[in-house]
């Protein structure tokens, strides 16, 4: 039985407490939650000569939070609300407080204004804009700076540095989906797992924006990162900062990109795009994310032209796609030459004629589309998520093959000359498959770099390629069944799970199969099989080592033999 919502709420400073609104469960379908290990909805309470909150919860949190926050003090002694993001789920907690605390002066950026404006109708606003890098003196030597970070699925985003706790408020940057009682990250090793798959998932599409928070960030001598969600940083604090530079300039440096262009009205397709990037990103290719909305019209012209590859995604509002997209579309039209591939997702209510309209349009234009459009109702739900991320690295590996094919061959004497790779084939590992499971999301995958790697605990390593589907899927934590096939009787399940599966299909179906305790496949035409639990990931180039503790198995037939994959050369399977 999983616990109650609650808020904890530290002193982190003097005069400075963090409210963290924790859940323990998975709070969302979106992506960036998918290690399902809670998440926590972090606020800030400073209190000088004037009293500052900093970042209400969601609606998720209204109830809860409110109640912590008045225990504490009264809300009508808070002069200012600061809002690092505004979306519709955070205004229903706006909302609630303006309620309780009408004195209250918002300060936010313009991007933010507008959304408040065009929410909260029925209540009078007393807004402060944030356009530049500006001041606001609270007294007691917290002079509050406030810089300005937008990047596409938040364009109103704002970070906050106070001199004098030396604290940046850094919102969405350098956070992680884990719920605990830890305020800061002590043992900060034990998040790097989740902080990468954080970024990864959210910032990844946005290296470029990021890179650009992170130089402006870098001037500030800051001792805390007092991130949105999971620990503040501190222990970490300077290898999270290096890592988060690392892994933006590892995506800007990618051969081949994307150009993801959409708008959403209420989160859905910002949802399915951002599934969409994670798809393109693991597989290896740059994604330069465009919000529509915000983005200016050289822009967009820059990015399809660079692109290899473009992506429109949008919601439908009247029977069409938003003014903002039909500019888009209208410019990549104009601009993007036709050897490029696209492609078109989206979400809505009742029609989706959006959806259709920016297909036919773009058909109609001559350009090829590397993945079938994707069409999604209301929102969408953990399956749907998956196939989208499955859409993007087919989308990828698309851009990847026609690259590969308007390259010439290597020469002859270049081929022979490569002999490490053909000394490298000879290593041999047996095949197996992989199976698991995770919610209603199911993962198999055929693996032959597969070996036992220790004795106690009873353990072994699987390398999985980023591309990979199943690669999401197996996170610290995670279960699995490792299925060792039969030397005679494996090459009708290797031919099944060597075929290419289209985004959201079912490894499973017509296959013979059972289900292990820990709730995944067991092939029943398998030699043995091993029920495990991945322990560790380490990043090895262009695969994850999985390294997995060995939980129980079973040998089907004592008298048969493990198949064996041999190759000829070690830069294939």
């Amino acid at each position: 039985m999983s616990k109650s919502r609650d808020v904890q709420v530290s002193y982190i400073t003097e005069h400075t407490r963090v409210f963290r609104s924790r859940t323990w469960d998975r709070l969302k379908f979106e992506i960036e939650y998918g290690l399902e290990k809670g998440t926590t909805a972090n606020s800030f309470l400073i209190e000088s000569d004037k009293t500052i909150l900093i970042n209400p919860p969601g609606e998720s949190f209204t109830e809860i939070f409110l109640q912590a926050l008045q225990d504490r003090i009264d809300p009508q002694s808070i002069d200012y609300l600061i809002l690092s993001h505004v979306n519709l789920n955070r205004c229903t907690t706006i909302k609630s407080l303006l309620n309780i605390a009408p004195q209250l002066t918002l300060i936010c950026s313009n991007p933010g204004a507008i959304t408040l404006q065009n929410t909260l109708t029925d209540l009078p606003l007393n807004l402060k804009i944030i356009k530049t890098e500006e001041n606001l003196n609270i007294g007691q030597g917290h002079d509050l700076e406030f810089i300005p970070t937008p990047i596409p699925r938040w364009p109103d985003e704002l970070c906050i540095y106070d001199p004098k706790t030396q604290i940046l408020y850094t919102d969405k940057l350098f956070g992680a989906h884990v719920c605990g009682d830890q305020v800061l990250d002590e043992g900060w090793t034990i998040y790097q797992e989740d902080r990468r798959y954080y970024f990864d998932c959210v910032m990844a599409p946005s290296a470029r924006q990021v890179i650009t928070a992170l130089n402006k960030l870098s001037t500030k001598e800051a001792k805390i990162y007092a991130t949105g969600h999971g620990p503040l940083v501190r222990y970490g604090l300077k290898e999270l900062t290096r890592a988060y530079l690392e892994w933006s300039e590892n995506q800007q440096k990618q051969e081949l990109s994307v150009a993801l262009i959409y708008a959403s009205a209420y989160g859905n397709t910002a949802t399915l795009a951002q599934a969409i990037a994670l798809g393109i990103t693991k597989a290896g290719v740059r994604v330069e994310s465009l919000n529509a909305e915000i983005a200016s019209p050289e822009d967009i012209k820059t990015a399809v032209t660079q692109a290899e590859g473009f992506i429109f995604g949008s919601p439908t509002l009247g029977g069409h796609p938003p003014t903002q997209i039909q500019t888009a579309l209208g410019i990549t039209l104009a601009t993007a030459s036709k050897n490029k591939l696209t492609g078109v997702f989206g979400s809505y209510g009742w029609s989706g004629e959006a959806i259709d309209i920016l297909e036919g349009k773009l058909r109609d234009g001559g350009y090829r589309f590397g993945i079938d459009t994707i069409r999604v109702k209301f929102k969408p739900t953990e399956v749907v998520l998956k196939s989208c991320e499955e859409a993007g690295t087919d989308f990828a590996q698309a851009l990847k093959k026609q690259l590969k094919a308007s390259k010439p061959k290597p020469s002859v004497n270049a081929s022979l000359a490569d002999r490490t790779q053909q000394a490298l084939g000879r290593v041999v590992g047996s095949l197996c498959v992989v199976t698991t499971v995770n919610g209603e999301v199911k993962g198999g995958m055929l693996a032959s770099w597969v070996s036992q790697a220790t004795f106690n605990p009873p353990g072994l390593t699987i390398a999985v390629a980023k591309e990979r589907a199943i690669e999401s899927l197996l996170y610290s934590g995670s279960v699995f069944v490792l299925n060792v096939l039969e030397q005679g009787k494996h090459l009708g399940l290797m031919k099944h799970f060597l075929k290419p599966f289209a985004p959201g299909e079912d490894r499973f179906e017509g296959v013979d199969m059972a289900i292990a305790p820990n709730g995944c496949p067991i092939l029943q035409d398998a030699l043995a099989y091993v029920e495990c639990t991945v322990s560790q990931r380490l990043e090895c180039g262009d695969h994850w080592l999985i390294y997995a503790i060995a939980q129980t198995g079973k040998v089907f037939n004592t008298e048969g033999l493990t198949a064996v994959h041999h190759r000829q050369s070690g830069n294939h399977y």
